[in-house]
């Protein structure tokens, strides 16, 4: 009797293993994770007059960009990245912001969202916390980082954002007590 007791129990501990370790492997296989966010294509590069101040990556001919039509899911503390862009006309972020068809100068705190956290224009208007180096700034939403397209006039000919984005005025930055040479740092938002 003591024989069947210890194999049923090893029997039930070998299915916990395998249920953990096959629930393990599915969360991390791209696309099958709660929260993912798979490449939904790819656009042909075409270079132009693209405007380097804030020094933008500009499309390069031929090469081929990643597209995203979502970015992860929104949390208390998203992560995601923070980009250097003014809004001001005439600077590399190209046309006026989506939501108010407006032009910002660098004094404001002012943000773009990539395309899945814009969310076809959402949140225009809303102000998201931004916090990053010990410190926290509150800004508001005027446009979308476009995650679709890309390599245009309207987009300064750069490649279209990653998903993960939060592109900030200088005023931003300065906020948060970041070096504006940096053009990118590890951040989290929350609305």
């Amino acid at each position: 009797m003591m024989a069947t007791a210890r194999g049923i129990a090893a029997m039930a501990m070998f299915f916990l293993v395998a249920l953990s370790a096959s629930h393990m492997a599915s969360s991390l296989r791209p696309g099958t994770g709660l929260g993912t966010c798979r490449v939904s294509g790819y656009l042909p590069g075409h270079s132009g007059n693209c405007q380097k101040s804030n020094d933008p990556d500009c499309c390069e001919d031929g090469k081929k960009y990643p597209q995203y039509h979502c970015s992860p899911p929104v949390t208390a503390s998203t992560k995601a990245v923070l980009t250097l862009n003014s809004f001001e006309k005439g600077k590399d972020g190209g046309g006026p912001s989506e939501c108010d068809n407006a032009y910002h100068n660098d004094e404001e705190k002012v943000v773009a969202l990539s395309t899945g956290w814009f969310s076809n224009m959402a949140r225009c208007g809303h102000q998201i916390k931004i916090s990053a180096n010990g410190n926290s700034v509150y800004a508001k939403v005027v446009d979308e980082c476009d995650s679709v397209h890309g390599c245009d006039d309207e987009h300064n000919f750069e490649p279209p954002c990653d998903n993960n984005i939060v592109d900030a005025s200088p005023a931003v930055w300065n906020a948060l007590g970041l070096d504006l040479n940096l053009g990118m740092v590890d951040i989290t938002w929350s609305e």
